[in-house]
């Protein structure tokens, strides 16, 4: 079995979910997570705040907050277990910038729509910038004809249009910062990903 050097180990992606999982604690420590006001008081997005306080770095920290374990749960599966292809795929710095700007990306596209529906409500969580993530992924597989290791066109497709679905269907969930996501990952993706030459090693 051939052995996995430094490079082909996925440590931006662990690094972030690292940082997520740490940032939770802290926010459980003096208080909880699924408290709004609590999560507003440590950086959690809000467009009045944005906007009339001029507190633009929310758009980057609230994509380290989570409302409780089973949402921070969730989108660190999601992130783990998609993020290290992508990693892979660009480059551990071209990954690391591509995720932070569908970040802070989708958030300002979901505030500019919160204010144009007036609906101010208090929104975190990484699941913009994980659909940047998977929107880049479609990219890549696309640009390999449908697949990329063991990822292919239809799995990543079926992935965004049911997530998508739970999102619209469930409550609670900034559908609008997924959708923008997904998009900026694509548009980035196309920027930022170079297909390997033919007799380059495969990751899978």
């Amino acid at each position: 079995m051939e052995k996995r050097n430094i490079q082909d180990i996925a440590c931006v992606t662990i690094g972030l979910i690292i940082i997520n999982v740490i940032a939770f604690l802290w926010v459980e420590w003096g208080g909880s997570s699924e408290n709004t006001l609590w999560m507003l008081q440590h950086g959690a997005m809000f467009a009045p705040y944005v906007i009339e306080n001029g507190e633009y770095y929310r758009l980057f920290t609230a994509m380290f907050l989570h409302f409780g374990v089973e949402h921070l749960t969730s989108n660190m599966l999601i992130l783990f277990v998609t993020g290290g292809h992508l990693e892979h795929a660009l480059g551990k710095i071209k990954y690391l910038i591509f995720y932070l700007l569908c970040g802070v990306g989708s958030n300002f596209v979901s505030m500019l729509f919160h204010i144009y529906t007036d609906e101010m409500t208090v929104s975190a969580g990484a699941s913009g910038a994980i659909f940047g993530v998977v929107g880049g992924l479609l990219w890549a597989v696309i640009r390999n004809k449908g697949h990329l290791g063991e990822l292919s066109a239809r799995q990543i497709g079926i992935m965004i249009l049911l997530s998508l679905y739970l999102g619209f269907t469930g409550t609670g969930v900034d559908n609008m910062a997924h959708i923008a996501g997904v998009g900026i990952g694509f548009l980035l993706s196309i920027l930022l990903y170079r297909k390997p030459k033919e007799n380059s090693e495969n990751f899978v």
